[in-house]
């Protein structure tokens, strides 16, 4: 039966019930026709009663930000925190629980279960991504796709750089925020008067498998990833504008088909290949800065984003633009910046792996050194304003991680955590708490930071294993609701 707005079922319709209605209506429309004789005309006046209409205030964009804690906040003590954590860290929901949370000012851990062993981090893999990124990739490095000449004359190839944010949107506003456009290709290659009959694609700057063990094909038209390949449109997306939209298993193809449509070209004459040596530039487009990936990448936390980003750390610290090559950087950079990586297994960098595998020590260790304050400081400050993180400018916000700060989600706000910390058991954190979340059906987790009713900055990574989300997902909101509640000192 059909339902109507209200999930209640559609009545059914009776010849009865339509006697009446015409009944009604033709009451209705003679009592019309008399108010239409004695009333005024239906102006802006008489509809307003009078009232006008001023003009609309201008628009405001609100911009979030982050201010300094208070420098004076009483640091909460590890008794203190201990005992408002109890009646909600024993949930049996929380499965397999792993956490640590710390006070970044003094940089000490105040509670923690566990905390060194290894389990399955879902998507706050991603914050060893973005930092391992702010660490060693400039903040406004920016990948380029070229087209370049072919081996023949009526041959142009399409050399991919490893981005998957370039859009074929008619208006140029593609999944992507100020991703490059197809638009531009096109426009840049008939200016230069190159005509052609085939579109090679050119993939070969990412090498190895296009997905690594662990993660599910069905995922592909489920809508979470797509094979990860060196050039894709919108990341791959079927619907370019809708997040989880099934994926294409061909996304490198599909770009360069989409190409040699909007040159005018036969799709079909559209094959994998390699630019020839020193062949002539005839057309590029750049991404949006990492700066900018790295925000969307950790709010709405993009898969695609995530392991291209990782070819990025790769390329920088001179390892091969693969899966493998792209973990082992990112470990790499966070062991020469002083982290303990001891436990540690990464076959990815967005956590789509179950066999990915990090302690919370790790997490909570590179949080509480985002928000710690930095030598020369002088007071408690943890944390950049938005405009010196969209400038790049780490000279006046401490620590070069201070910016992944900035990129997580706001409870019951943005992103992932949109809408959660909405319920009576957790709205307390709603606002207070920026996170990283990440799920998988045997993994949930939450890593991020919040400022405690007496204005302490805490930072925290809650890990639970062997539980589905439904389950643990409320459990840890639960403890993150209680470290924003806790006047623990």
């Amino acid at each position: 039966m059909v339902g109507n707005n209200f999930g209640e079922p559609a009545p059914r319709r009776r010849r009865g019930v339509w006697i009446g209605v015409l009944t009604v209506l033709v009451v209705v429309v003679v009592a019309a026709a008399a108010v239409s004789i004695t009333l005024r005309p239906w102006t802006a006046e008489f509809r307003h009663g009078g009232l006008r209409i001023g003009a609309l205030p201008a628009p405001v964009t609100p911009v979030p930000q982050l201010v300094a804690a208070a420098p004076a906040a009483p640091a909460p003590t590890t008794q203190g925190l201990a005992a408002a954590l109890a009646p909600v860290v024993g949930s049996p929901d929380l499965g397999a629980f792993t956490a640590s949370v710390s006070d970044p000012v003094t940089r000490t851990v105040l509670w923690s279960a566990d905390p060194a062993k290894p389990v399955i981090p879902a998507s706050t893999a991603k914050v060893l991504t973005a930092a391992a990124a702010l660490l060693v990739v400039p903040p406004d490095h920016r990948v380029t796709t070229k087209v370049v000449g072919g081996s023949s004359p009526n041959e142009l190839v399409l050399v991919a750089g490893g981005d998957p944010t370039l859009t074929a949107q008619a208006d140029g506003k593609g999944y992507y925020q100020d991703g490059p456009r197809l638009s531009d290709l096109v426009a840049q290659i008939r200016a230069a008067g190159r005509t052609a009959d085939t579109i090679v694609v050119d993939t070969s700057v990412f090498t190895g498998p296009a997905w690594p063990k662990g993660w599910d094909p069905a995922d592909i038209a489920g809508g979470s990833w797509a094979p990860i390949e060196a050039v894709m449109i919108d990341g791959g997306r079927v619907d370019p504008l809708v997040e989880y939209s099934p994926r294409t298993p061909t996304p490198a193809l599909d770009a360069g088909r989409r190409l040699a449509a909007e040159l005018g070209l036969d799709p079909g004459r559209v094959r994998l290949g390699r630019a020839p040596a020193g062949a002539t530039e005839v057309a590029r487009v750049q991404s949006a800065p990492l700066r900018d990936r790295l925000r969307e990448m950790m709010i709405h936390s993009d898969d695609v984003l995530a392991e291209t980003i990782g070819r990025e750390i790769a390329t920088v610290t001179g390892n091969e633009q693969s899966f493998a090559g792209a973990a082992a950087a990112t470990i790499t950079a966070l062991q020469a910046a002083g982290f303990d990586t001891t436990g540690s297994t990464l076959l990815d960098n967005s956590g789509l792996s179950t066999d990915d595998r990090i302690p919370a020590r790790l997490l909570d260790g590179v949080l509480m050194e985002a928000a710690a304050p930095q030598p020369g400081s002088g007071d408690g400050a943890t944390r950049p304003s938005a405009s010196a993180v969209r400038s790049g400018d780490t000279a006046t916000t401490g620590s070069p991680l201070a910016p992944l700060l900035d990129y997580l989600p706001v409870a019951a706000g943005t992103g992932s955590l949109a809408y959660r910390f909405v319920t009576p058991r957790d709205h307390s954190g709603a606002g207070f708490v920026r996170a990283k979340t990440g799920t998988l059906s045997v993994s949930s987790a939450l890593a991020g930071y919040v400022l405690d009713s007496d204005g302490r900055v805490l930072t925290f990574a809650l890990m639970s294993n062997d539980r589905p989300p439904e389950a643990s997902r409320p459990a840890l909101d639960a403890i993150a609701a209680t470290l924003r509640n806790c006047g623990c000192s």
